[in-house]
C-alpha cells in the first residue's frame, strides 16, 4: 500500500439503515433475504448471516422518507459465494415482493458479476450478486487508466433459477455465508465525486458510465463502492430522513485508518478518529465510517 491508496484487502462491512416501522423492516430483510439477528443496539437490530452483521437497522420513526432525487442510498449489494445460494435469495426475495412487501426491480448480467435487484418496504435499494471468477474479467487500459469492462446485459430470472436453484441450497439458505460486496450511492455530480473518493479516501478509479456513474475499488476487485447522477444530478447536502445511516468500510489495521485520518485532515475534511476508527462525511453528508478489522 502506498501512503495515498487504501490496502489491498480493504472490504465493505454493516450498512446501517434508518428505518420508520422496525418490526415491518426487520421481518422483510429476514424473510426475504434470509438473514437472521446477530445483535440488539440502542432499540436497533443488526441481521446478518453466517455470523456477519450485514445490515444494521436503527429506528427513526419520527423521519421522513427522502426524496428519490436526493443524494443516498442505491444500493447495498449483498455478494453470495455461488450460484446455489444466490438463486435461493433470489426466489425468496421474488416471493417477498409478490406480496408487495418489497419490490423486485431487474437483473442484469454486468459481465464481472450475476446481479438482481430488489426494494426493500422503505425503498431502499437492494442487490443480489455472484462474482464470475476475477480471471474471467476484462480490464482495458487508455491513457495509464485501468478499467474493468462491465455491461447490464439480459440475465432472464426465471432461467437462473431453474438452472441454479437447488434444495439444499433452499434448506440452508441461513446458514449459507454473505458480505456486503459494495455499496452503491447517489450523489450530485460524478466529479466531486471521484475528487473524494479517488484522490482524498484512496480508492482507485475502475469505471465511468457516460459521465454519469463512477465505480471505484482497492485491490483489483471491480467496485467496493459507486456513485451515480441517473436521480439524484445536482443534489446537495442530504436532509435527516429515513434511508441511509451509514457506511462502514473495513481495513486491516490501525495504522491505515491513520494514514486515511492524516489525508483527511491534509484535504480541510472535518472527521473524528478514535485511533481504531475514523467517521466523518462524503460531500453530500452521507456518513462513512472506517474501522480496522
Amino acid at each position: 500500500m502506498t501512503d495515498d491508496l487504501l490496502p489491498a484487502d480493504t472490504a465493505m462491512g454493516t450498512v446501517m439503515l434508518k428505518v420508520g416501522d422496525l418490526d415491518r423492516m426487520a421481518n422483510y430483510y429476514r424473510s426475504a433475504l434470509g438473514l437472521v439477528d446477530t445483535a440488539e443496539s440502542d432499540g436497533g437490530l443488526y441481521l446478518g448471516r453466517a455470523g456477519e452483521r450485514l445490515i444494521h437497522l436503527a429506528p427513526a420513526a419520527g423521519l421522513k422518507l427522502p426524496d428519490p432525487t436526493e443524494a443516498g442510498l442505491f444500493h447495498t449489494a449483498l455478494l453470495f459465494r455461488d450460484r446455489a445460494d444466490l438463486a435461493a435469495t433470489v426466489a425468496s426475495a421474488a416471493h417477498v415482493a409478490q406480496s408487495s412487501e418489497g419490490r423486485y426491480v431487474g437483473s442484469a448480467d454486468h459481465l464481472v458479476s450475476e446481479a438482481f435487484y430488489f426494494s426493500d418496504p422503505e425503498g431502499n435499494g437492494i442487490e443480489l450478486y455472484f462474482d464470475k471468477p476475477r480471471e474471467t474479467w476484462d480490464w482495458t487500459t487508455s491513457e495509464g487508466k485501468r478499467t474493468v469492462v462491465m455491461d447490464n446485459a439480459p440475465l432472464p430470472a426465471r432461467q437462473y433459477l431453474e438452472s441454479n436453484l437447488t434444495e439444499e441450497s433452499v434448506t440452508k439458505q441461513q446458514q449459507a455465508a454473505a458480505d456486503v460486496g459494495h455499496v452503491h450511492l447517489q450523489v450530485g455530480d460524478v466529479q466531486t465525486a471521484e475528487q473524494f473518493y479517488v484522490s482524498t479516501l484512496g480508492f482507485e478509479r475502475t469505471a465511468g458510465w457516460h459521465g454519469q456513474a463512477l465505480f471505484v475499488s482497492a485491490g483489483g476487485y471491480h467496485h467496493h463502492m459507486a456513485m451515480n447522477v441517473w436521480n439524484s444530478r445536482g443534489a446537495g447536502l442530504r436532509k435527516d430522513t429515513l434511508g441511509l445511516g451509514e457506511v462502514l468500510i473495513r481495513v486491516p489495521l490501525a495504522d491505515e485508518v491513520g494514514a486515511l485520518a492524516e489525508r483527511l485532515k491534509s484535504a480541510g475534511i472535518e472527521h473524528h478518529h478514535t485511533g481504531q476508527e475514523l467517521r466523518f462525511d462524503d460531500p453530500w453528508r452521507n456518513k462513512l465510517r472506517v474501522s480496522a478489522s
